[in-house]
């Protein structure tokens, strides 16, 4: 990211983006003043006029940033569960700087094969039950493990059993939030 955080951008068009954490889409308008307080997973948490709110990846340009373009796989043959998992490592919490899988919100993760390619099954929480951005991070999901090449289906389920608590959390998370 070419920005540094709080430093004031102006964009450079109307663009969609989510009320953090409602999740209500709201569009901001070109020329609005923005401030950037987390950048991780290729979307962008922003302050604009007392609020915060996420622009998704796909229109970073709205910022003055270059859409990335992720490169395919080159075969089907490319595809294992690990690479699932490493596309779930990219889609993060608005308000917190770690990936989903390391807040523990990946409860589980199944895969399988037919005729028609392969499918994901993904169950997944949310760190409270009230955060109107589950919708939104499982849209993320869904859209980035269908990204991988020969993923036909995605099911995105939000499950609230167990109830997340900051135990599930990996160490590497709680060292980067300062809790160990």
């Amino acid at each position: 990211m070419s920005s540094i955080p709080n430093e004031a951008i102006t964009l450079t068009r109307d663009v969609d983006a989510y009320i953090v954490p409602s999740g209500d889409k709201v569009t901001l308008l070109s020329g609005n003043v923005v401030r950037i307080t987390q950048a991780l997973g290729g979307n962008y948490t922003i302050l604009v006029n007392g609020n915060m709110v996420q622009i998704t990846a796909e229109n970073a340009d709205a910022l003055g940033f270059e859409v990335e373009k992720k490169p395919e796989p080159e075969t089907d043959n490319d595809f294992t569960e690990n690479l699932v998992w490493d596309q779930l490592k990219t889609c993060y919490d608005p308000e917190i700087p770690v990936n989903i899988v390391e807040l523990g919100l990946i409860y589980d993760l199944d895969t399988s094969e037919n005729d028609d390619g392969k499918s994901v099954n993904i169950k997944m929480t949310l760190t409270a039950p009230g955060c109107g951005m589950g919708p939104v991070i499982a849209d993320e999901v869904d859209r980035k493990v269908k990204g991988i090449n020969g993923v036909q289906y995605v099911n995105v389920e939000l499950v609230w059993e167990p109830q997340w608590n900051q135990n599930m959390m990996s160490e590497a998370a709680k060292l980067e939030l300062g809790m160990l």
